[in-house]
């Protein structure tokens, strides 16, 4: 592998191997298991401004081939790291300053791995608000406080305390002051590190999460949440974002159950109460404060909010993957589109769109209740199919889905035309037709008309009609709203990114929506590139790039492999091959007999062929490029322009269920999966509700995850299990129907 030298070069990133601090190339590489000389070359590409799509794609012999998913985690984690090691350093500052940073205080410091690690080291050493002990401390109890830590201690507590009463102070009796030197105890057990160490381990690994109703109500979706409890190691992201979200509605009282004795157990055998024979129950006392007071609120936080966390980030990694299967649906190119965004009152909102996407009409019909003009409606659909000579028939799945299916099923069936149809998520069309974007794109338009548009389009190529769309919109993830809005925002952009850069843009014909997802390409810049477009005319080159403003040299070597330019001055420019290696292609073309014109005419489909058993090392080595590269530039040669989406299935044509009141147990269907999550799959099988496949339901053998059976987009077949009209609930299984 090409680099694997630089394995045994020092780490030359100062602030990433610091002496004293954690060594962050050595932590990355064996949290993602990768080598070394990889972890630090990421970082170099990062720090140097390079996107996370460029460094996957195009520098493939400095990181050994990371995929996106890898180098984005490693992102996430470095930048974790960076902050890690700044709150280290400013602990250990804040610590210096008040001269107590001892070597073995300043060891345990270096050695943190985690961020509740150093908050826990740190704890003794904040200056912390009026406190009992503090207040205890002022009052000249500390002596006492002392004394009761000794195992040869020769008075009883409360005979000793005698000495400390002052009624001046606030101290009026013996009983007090002792009970205010148990303070001052339970503070110090409390700022101790090791002991809040043992207790967050020991809640981790025996506590439970329990929920309680506190507002019962008939047919509530917390139901099953009422009376629950469940160990805090086991339970899954999704029961914790289903309680966190009940207790926020204030209907579920949930809390974190610890093995409250075992731990005070613990806190005794560590202060020795039973070596102590006078003040053993005052040490006791001390603890068990210390514990219920103190302690345990804020472990219970804790980890609360840790379980918490990894609830969210699984839920988003299971909403980028939806995300992700949506965005890459394969298109329908070359088809004329009519989008039907159905309604009642309002009518059923219709589009026409030609194969690029241009809209060519738009008009309103009412076959729907209350008007019912059906022969009205056919009418229309007919004169607009013959005349703008539409093939498909893009209808959404929102209210009055199920009735205009059945119009539109008719339609087709009674007039003999060549048209199909598809039903398509409607999620996400609403808000970008009321979207500031939508009103730029069709200032002239209606939110109804907008919304059509959207419909006609997403079936055409989702990916670039779905970009315009807020991810969290989409209807693909779980609890999104109750989530950490930054985090999620980050995550879902950086699956769009990784998307679009995988596709790659036609530059001539992308919105500035789509252009701001490319690599490089900001916001500002993509609205740029269309200004610059409408103006001067279509770009002949992607050298010509360099004249939009703002776009300047990192921003083109970022971007310029991602943007496609069909029937231009350079055939290479149609190609995922980066300009910094045309050199090396057009080498390429000419050794094995070819030249660029061939890539239009595509010929060049055969040059595997003509490289019959070439060394690829040697090869690589004569061009002077990396293998990775080679393999990539033969690649996009080999099929220049090609799109990686995947060949769709056909639309799904339903004429016998319209109604849940339809369905039977045992029916078998046929659906499209529109939602995966950490439970099951939920299956849209032609009735405006969803069915649910439990994860239990969708195979005989155990599944794990119900992301290794079904995709977002999957036509799958189903049978139905039962069906509760009332609470609009479906129940499906897979089992033993689809292989």
């Amino acid at each position: 592998m090409e680099n694997e030298k630089t394995f045994f070069v020092p780490c030359k990133i100062p602030d990433l191997c610091y002496n004293g601090f954690m060594n962050i190339i050595e932590t990355l590489s064996n949290e993602l298991q990768i080598k070394p000389w990889q972890a630090e070359a990421v970082v170099r590409l990062i720090d140097e401004g390079s996107t996370i799509p460029f460094i996957a794609r195009y520098r493939k012999e400095a990181t050994g081939a990371m995929n996106d998913e890898l180098l984005r985690t490693f992102d996430e984690r470095l930048r974790f790291l960076r902050g890690l090691n700044d709150r280290r350093e400013a602990i250990r500052r804040s610590i210096d300053e008040q001269g107590k940073l001892t070597p073995l205080l300043a060891k345990q410091l270096d050695e943190a791995t985690t961020l509740a690690v150093l908050e826990d080291l740190y704890r003794p050493y904040v200056k912390k608000r009026k406190t009992r002990a503090a207040a205890a401390r002022e009052k000249g109890l500390g002596p006492l406080a002392e004394y009761l830590l000794k195992t040869d201690a020769g008075e009883e507590p409360l005979a000793k305390a005698q000495s400390f009463i002052d009624p001046e102070k606030g101290i009026p009796d013996a009983k007090t002051a002792l009970r205010m030197a148990e303070d001052i105890l339970a503070e110090e057990i409390s700022d101790n590190a090791s002991y809040r160490g043992f207790i967050r381990r020991k809640t981790l690994a025996d506590g439970t999460l329990v929920s309680e109703v506190r507002d019962k109500k008939a047919d509530s979706v917390y139901e099953n949440y009422y009376q629950y409890e469940e160990k805090l190691g086991r339970i899954p992201g999704h029961r914790i974002l289903a309680m966190n979200r009940g207790e926020k509605e204030k209907i579920l009282s949930v809390r974190v159950k610890a093995p409250a004795e075992d731990i005070i157990t613990y806190l005794d055998l560590k202060l020795g109460t039973a070596k102590h024979p006078r003040t053993g129950a005052c040490l006791h006392e001390a603890a068990s404060d210390a514990y219920k007071r103190l302690i345990a609120p804020s472990i219970e936080n804790e980890l609360r909010g840790e379980l918490t966390k990894n609830a969210e980030e699984a839920a988003i990694a299971v909403f980028g993957k939806n995300l992700s299967q949506l965005l890459m649906q394969p298109p329908i190119p070359g088809k004329t589109v009519l989008g039907w965004d159905p309604a009642f009152r309002t009518g059923c909102k219709l589009c026409i769109v030609d194969p690029t996407g241009k809209v060519l009409f738009t008009t309103v019909i009412y076959p729907t209740a209350p008007q019912n003009k059906v022969e009205e409606a056919r009418k229309i659909l007919k004169k607009l199919i013959e005349e703008y000579k539409v093939d498909i028939i893009s209808l959404g799945n929102g209210t009055a889905s199920r009735e205009s299916e059945a119009i539109i099923s008719a339609f087709l069936k009674e007039s003999g035309l060549p048209v199909s149809y598809a039903i398509v998520s409607e999620a996400g069309a609403s808000v970008y037709s009321a979207s500031r974007q939508g009103s730029e794109e069709f200032p002239n338009f209606d939110v109804g008309q907008r919304s059509s548009a959207s419909i006609a389009r997403r079936l055409q190529d989702p990916l670039a009609e779905l970009v315009k769309i807020d991810p969290k919109s989409i209807g693909v993830g779980q609890y999104q709203h109750d989530m950490n809005e930054t985090r999620l925002t980050e995550a879902l952009t950086g699956v769009v990114e990784n998307c679009v850069n995988r596709v790659g843009v036609d530059v001539n014909t992308a919105s500035a929506s789509l252009l701001a997802y490319i690599s490089g390409i900001s916001k500002t810049v993509a609205g740029n590139i269309v200004r610059y477009r409408e103006e001067n005319g279509r770009f002949m080159s992607r050298r010509e790039l360099l004249k939009v403003p703002k776009l300047g040299p990192k921003a083109f070597e970022q971007s310029a492999g991602f943007l496609r330019i069909r029937d231009g001055k350079e055939p290479l420019d149609m190609t995922g091959v980066h300009p910094e290696s045309y050199d090396a292609a057009r080498k390429l073309l000419t050794g094995l007999g070819f030249t660029e014109e061939d890539l239009l005419s595509g010929k060049t489909a055969r040059i595997r062929e003509r490289l019959h058993n070439a060394s690829e090392k040697e090869l690589a080595a004569s061009l002077k490029i990396g293998e990775y590269t080679l393999r990539d530039i033969i690649a996009d040669l080999e099929k220049p322009g090609r799109d990686p989406r995947t060949k769709p299935e056909g639309p799904i044509l339903r004429q016998d269920v319209m109604e849940i009141t339809d369905l039977k147990p045992g029916m078998i269907l046929k659906g499209t999966v529109r939602n995966v999550i950490d439970f099951g799959a939920f299956v849209d099988i032609g009735v405006h509700q969803d069915g649910l496949v439990h994860i239990s339901e969708l195979r005989d053998r155990f599944v794990r995850h119900p992301l290794d059976v079904v995709s977002v987009g999957d036509i799958v077949t189903v049978k139905v299990l039962g069906v509760d009209a009332a609470k609009k609930r479906i129940s499906l299984t897979m089992k033993g129907i689809n292989t």
